[in-house]
């Protein structure tokens, strides 16, 4: 479907691959001729998601709680035994607790730190070797504009993120000199069933207020940066953090008054 793949089709690993934005980014790689090994720590989802995947031979369904090192080692032994190559790492698995700083708790705190920041540096240190054995590769981390941008309610979140985009910065700076190229994208709000679910209209309508796009992100358009950021066509791109937020990060306060007022000639 695509051209400039390395041979024989390259493999992707992507974590927290079940649903929403993780199963989209796999589909992205599997309609593009990548081989995908799919990893997350809810088996019966994840069962669920190798099913609608739909690609038999094609995809490696792997039960890992990616905050264990041992079961990180093993998800990587397992990939690597499989396909016998990994050309791509996207660090997509993330957890989140909202609460106000002074209301969470430190095991919360712990939990969102090692999913969010420890599954990604574990997961990295583990699938860069099977990596440098076919020279090299690249590792995507999904940060957030939380990571960009502070608000409230999201303490150990944001935090976890901005630390995630730092550690990105980090691994591009080392693993960069041996071949492997590692970024970061940081949606804005996108439109999935958990936002569905736990966004209210009034959040929604704020949301709209202030992203100069007026609209929530597509689950295509977070994995279409991704998969740019995996490609040849990103082959000089090293220790970035692209936002794919329509605007919400680059308008600063984005005051809705402001933007409301006629332009000039109008």
């Amino acid at each position: 479907m695509t051209t400039n793949l390395p041979a024989p089709n390259p493999v992707a690993v992507v974590t927290g691959a079940a649903r929403g934005i993780g199963l989209g980014i796999a589909q992205w790689f599997l309609a593009r001729g990548w081989r995908v090994a799919a990893w997350d720590n809810d088996a019966e989802t994840l069962a669920q998601g190798e099913q609608a995947l739909d690609a038999p031979g094609r995809v490696l369904a792997v039960h890992c709680d990616v905050s264990r090192p041992d079961e990180v080692a093993r998800a990587t032994a397992r990939t690597a035994e499989h396909f016998g190559r990994i050309d791509a790492l996207v660090n997509n698995a993330g957890v989140a607790t909202f609460k106000p700083t002074l209301d969470t708790s430190f095991d919360e705190w712990r939990w969102v730190m090692a999913t969010n920041l420890d599954g990604a540096f574990l997961c990295t240190q583990a699938v860069a070797p099977v990596m440098l054995k076919t020279g090299g590769g690249a590792v995507v981390n999904i940060a957030s504009i939380s990571g960009l941008r502070a608000s409230t309610l999201r303490v150990a979140y944001g935090t976890s993120k901005a630390a995630l985009i730092h550690l990105t910065k980090q691994h591009a700076t080392e693993l960069g000199t041996v071949g492997i190229r590692v970024n970061a994208i940081a949606p804005g709000p996108v439109e999935t069933e958990m936002a569905k679910k736990v966004h209210s209209e009034a959040i929604r309508r704020d949301y709209f207020a202030v992203i100069p796009l007026a609209r929530y992100g597509e689950i295509a358009e977070i994995a279409n940066a991704v998969g740019f950021l995996c490609s040849p066509a990103a082959g000089y791109i090293n220790g970035q953090v692209l936002a794919v937020d329509g605007g919400f990060d680059g308008a600063g306060v984005g005051l809705p008054t402001l933007r409301e007022t006629p332009r000039p000639g109008a």
